[in-house]
Order: C-alpha cells, then sequence, then structure tokens
C-alpha cells in the first residue's frame, strides 16, 4: 500500500532544505509537475512497474490510494510530506489547492503500456463514484 513518510529536512536561520533521496527504487527517470489543477481529478490508473513519488510542493491536495485489498484517502499539504506509491496502487489525485503544486518522481520513463486504468472491482470509493455520475 502507498506509504506517507516524512523527508529529511535541515532548518537553519537560511530557511529550510529538504532531501528527496532513497526514496524509491531505482533511479529517478522521470519528474513532473500538477499545477493549475483546480479541483479536477488527476491520474485514475496504477501501473504495470512503475513506483512514484508525490510531494505537494505548495499548496494542497488529496489523493485516493486503493492497492486491491485496501482504501486510504490522503491528504497532502507541507513539503516535507511524500507519498510513496508502488506501482499495484490504483491513483486519484483531487481537491487541489489554488496554489498547488504537486512534483511527481518516477523511477520509470513514461511508457503508455504501463498504465492501468481499469480500477480494482472491490473499490468502494470509485464504484460509488460511477454509481453517482451514472444517475
Amino acid at each position: 500500500m502507498a506509504q506517507l513518510c516524512e523527508l529529511k529536512t535541515f532548518t537553519s536561520g537560511n530557511g529550510n532544505l529538504t532531501v528527496f533521496e532513497d526514496v524509491i527504487p531505482g533511479t529517478i527517470q522521470r519528474v513532473f509537475y500538477i499545477y493549475e489543477a483546480g479541483k479536477a481529478a488527476r491520474a485514475g490508473h496504477r501501473h504495470v512497474k512503475s513506483w512514484n513519488a508525490l510531494v505537494c510542493l505548495s499548496g494542497s491536495c488529496r489523493v485516493y490510494c486503493h492497492n486491491g485489498t485496501e482504501e486510504i484517502t490522503y491528504t497532502l499539504t507541507n513539503p516535507r510530506q511524500c507519498l510513496v506509491l508502488k506501482p499495484e496502487d490504483w491513483h486519484i489525485m483531487d481537491e487541489f489547492s489554488p496554489d498547488a503544486i504537486l512534483l511527481v518522481v518516477s523511477n520509470e520513463l513514461y511508457d503508455k503500456d504501463d498504465y492501468i486504468y481499469e480500477p480494482y472491482p472491490n473499490s468502494r470509493q470509485i464504484n460509488e463514484a460511477i454509481m453517482a455520475d451514472s444517475q
């Protein structure tokens, strides 16, 4: 299941320095960020092999995760927080604050064949949302 961790941060009179290291396995291959997303839902998938780490550098956002067994919703509100998503973690990011900047770091390059868009069949929250949209 996804894991929320605290990144190592060094504080001094000159500000804070937060370090991203030894967070995901392998080498960082891809970095991107999401901003000006509003309340829109992003992602809606899981991966075959990619691990991703999410850090909300500014503002806040919500991340729903489901690994086929457990469902957890996280709210990222602090640039020291890092949510590590394993490949099996089907996820949606939404409820972005107006100033949100969500940094995503991956150990794989983009590959369309690495994406699985079908949610787990026992995903209570996703199935409720689908039912609400169809009414």
